[in-house]
């Protein structure tokens, strides 16, 4: 067995020591050991609660539809869509003519798997088909399939009209890919050593791979790239984008040897996205437009002083994203804390926003391949309503719900959502968003569940989640901070949470935390956190700086090692994380990152029960942060509460990818949280 390393770390003539260094070495048998006995370890401390854990995966399970499908989106002459069966991990993809109707309208022979991921997962540990895109004669299918969970994607060509996988082939790739409008080419992105898509490259069907061309190089270590095309099929596009800086190129998807051309070269702090219609482009941007403004573009001339402004600045109303279609313009926009999809007709000019039948929810563009169309597909949920699909005519505003995922004795009208408010040390006022059950009594503390995220300016909207259920039943709130560093309240909301204005995210969640037991809501012992990757920092933070406050907390792949993390250029993500939480490299970025960084800031002070969760194939938070944070805790930690690690050797950052598995997954921080708040009872 390979001797434990220690370390010390000298960064601004500071010492500061990492003894639990040696955990980061993943080919070392004493870190595969010592991950095992942990495993064991928090499998033996939950087994008192495991009937439970037995019991909550048997009432998710039984909620589930097992066998069913999703609503069919037309493409050209097909309806596409995947369904899963009961008993089978993993969901097909299929297709069946526009003319034999939806699933269920016409025999089962006009079906046509397309992917059938069991078969191709069987004997894997880990499966994702994390994309597919098929080319515009639909005869052709490429897929990026993760085998690991590590995010390292195997690019491979189906022809549909065979059934066989061609033996064009290439591993390593992000998970991006589009198609020459002849389907004669495929552009992809390598990744380099730190796992940053930094190169597109053209691969004509049927060649040799080492042939592939070049498209592009992106030597900036700040940037990354991303692919995509026009919804009008007009143009191929290439995203290059920092955290707070983007660069759009495009070039025609019929000319796919043309060099692609810079829509507007890239400025420092500018952000912008691009849409085609007709003789112009909508570019959504933030220049001189904190919450973002659209501009339309000549197409034939996008110098900037040839750009005219569309839609206006309006601050307080952040525009994320323009969706063009053959005779409307949607906008994806957010406005006191809510997404709102607006429609825009090009006939007439006039502009709606799409009206919602509930006053909190979440509601994003389905998938809409359509160009010449004027219905728009939209997801819609909230806390008590199952995710559901609609179709929107644009010119009748007509609203007809297509599907509501079935959720098997689930009656929406025993359950209350409402969205209330924070005071932050500041004076800002934070949202949370509540779920219940409408009998509980509130006028007593009850177990409390509080989420929180904000990073990246990502909104965690309130959205369902059948599973959450068996929580409400046990008598428990289910609370959603929706604390500054995310994107709820629009962009200043994001940048006053993020860099050095970092701390304002724990202090936020930490005010929402005491707003709920200031009304009485819960209590401290009956107090759960939760929080995954970014949000994994958060639960850290304020485990931290007010460990009395909660009687529980779950950790999801947390980011916990900060400061260590930021200093390694060498590991994925670290150089384009630089805008999202500073250069410790730069005194002024250390002192805040050292600040608050969790594993930095463990104390010798009596921390609440904690699961940690991680994935031995993650790359976005390396495995060893949550185990080495653990083990500090452990040797630092006063008091006598249980510091549980469970990593899943076999998954990365997302988890299980076998539906069943993951469901038993969560069934284990479930049953934690309740026997810790003492809420086990049905």
């Amino acid at each position: 067995m390979a001797p434990r390393r220690r370390s010390v770390h000298r960064e601004h003539g500071i010492e500061r020591p990492d003894p639990y260094v040696w955990l980061r070495d993943r080919n070392d048998p004493a870190t595969r050991a010592y991950l095992a006995a942990e495993n064991a370890y928090t499998e033996a401390m939950l087994a008192p609660s495991e009937a439970l854990r037995q019991r909550l995966y048997d009432e998710m399970l039984e909620r589930i539809e097992q066998s069913d499908h999703t609503v069919p989106f037309p493409w050209g002459p097909f309806l596409y869509y995947s369904r899963t069966e009961e008993g089978l991990a993993y969901a097909r993809v299929c297709r069946r003519p526009r003319e034999a109707g939806p699933p269920g309208s016409s025999p089962d022979a006009a079906e046509q798997v397309l992917v059938d991921c069991n078969a191709w997962a069987e004997g894997r540990a880990y499966f994702e088909l994390a994309d597919y895109e098929l080319d515009p004669s639909h005869r052709f299918l490429a897929t990026l399939v993760d085998p690991r969970g590590d995010e390292q994607h195997v690019l491979e060509v189906l022809d549909l009209s065979t059934g066989q996988r061609l033996p064009d082939r290439i591993e390593g790739v992000s998970d991006d890919v589009v198609w020459s409008a002849d389907g004669r080419m495929l552009f992809y992105v390598r990744l380099d050593e730190t796992m940053r898509p930094y190169r597109v490259m053209r691969h004509e069907l049927g060649t040799p791979t080492e042939d592939d061309v070049l498209v592009h190089h992106e030597p900036d270590e700040a940037f990354y790239v991303g692919l995509g095309t026009t919804r009008s099929r007009r143009f191929l596009v290439m995203m290059l984008d920092s955290r707070v800086t983007s660069e759009v190129r495009l070039w025609p998807a019929a000319h796919p040897t043309d060099v692609p051309w810079v829509v507007a070269p890239r400025r420092e702090g500018v952000e912008y996205s691009v849409t085609h219609h007709g003789d112009r482009l909508l570019v959504v941007t933030n220049e001189d437009a904190t919450d973002f403004k659209v501009m339309a573009v000549p197409l034939g001339n996008p110098a900037r002083e040839n750009w005219v402004e569309h839609l206006p600045h309006c601050p307080g109303v952040k525009i994320d994203a323009v969706h063009a279609f053959a005779h409307h313009l949607v906008v994806a926009k957010r406005e006191q804390g809510l997404p709102v999809l607006a429609v825009e007709s090009l006939d007439d000019g006039a502009r709606h926003d799409i009206a919602l039948p509930e006053s909190v929810y979440d509601v994003w563009l389905g998938t809409n391949l359509e160009w010449d169309t004027r219905s728009l597909r939209i997801g819609y949920t909230s806390l008590v309503t199952p995710h559901s699909v609609f179709d929107y005519h644009m010119d009748t505003r007509r609203l007809r719900r297509l599907k509501q995922v079935k959720v098997r004795g689930y009656d929406p009208s025993r359950y209350r959502c409402e969205r209330i408010e924070a005071r932050a040390a500041d004076g800002t006022a934070v949202p949370v968003s509540l779920v219940y059950r409408a009998d509980l009594d509130r006028s007593r503390p009850q177990p409390t569940l509080l989420i929180g995220y904000g990073a990246y300016g990502h909104a965690n909207d309130p959205t369902f989640s059948s599973g959450r259920v068996s929580l409400l039943e046990r008598g428990m709130i289910v609370a959603i901070a929706h604390v500054r560093g995310g994107g709820e309240m629009g962009r200043p909301w994001y940048e006053a949470g993020r860099l050095r204005h970092k701390p304002n995210t724990f202090s936020d969640f930490i005010a929402c935390a005491e707003m709920l037991v200031e009304r009485g809501m819960t209590e401290p012992r009956r107090l759960a956190i939760r929080g995954a990757s970014a949000g994994g920092l958060l639960v850290g933070a304020v485990l931290n700086a007010r460990p009395d406050l909660f009687g529980a907390a779950v950790a999801d792949v947390p980011f916990v090692d900060v400061l260590t993390t930021m200093f390694d250029a060498t590991l994925p993500l670290t150089v384009l994380e630089y805008d999202e939480w500073g250069d410790p490299n730069d005194h002024e970025g250390y002192e805040v990152i050292v600040s608050y960084s969790p594993y930095d800031n463990v104390r010798a002070q009596a921390y609440p029960p904690m699961l940690v969760l991680a994935g031995l194939s993650d790359p976005r938070v390396g495995y060893w942060e949550p185990a080495k944070w653990v083990a500090k805790l452990r040797a630092t930690a006063t008091g006598s509460a249980p510091l549980l690690l469970h990593t899943n050797m076999e998954a990365g950052h997302g988890g299980a990818s076998d539906r069943y598995e993951a469901l038993w997954e969560s069934a284990r921080w479930y049953a934690f949280v309740l026997d810790q708040l003492d809420a086990a009872a049905a």
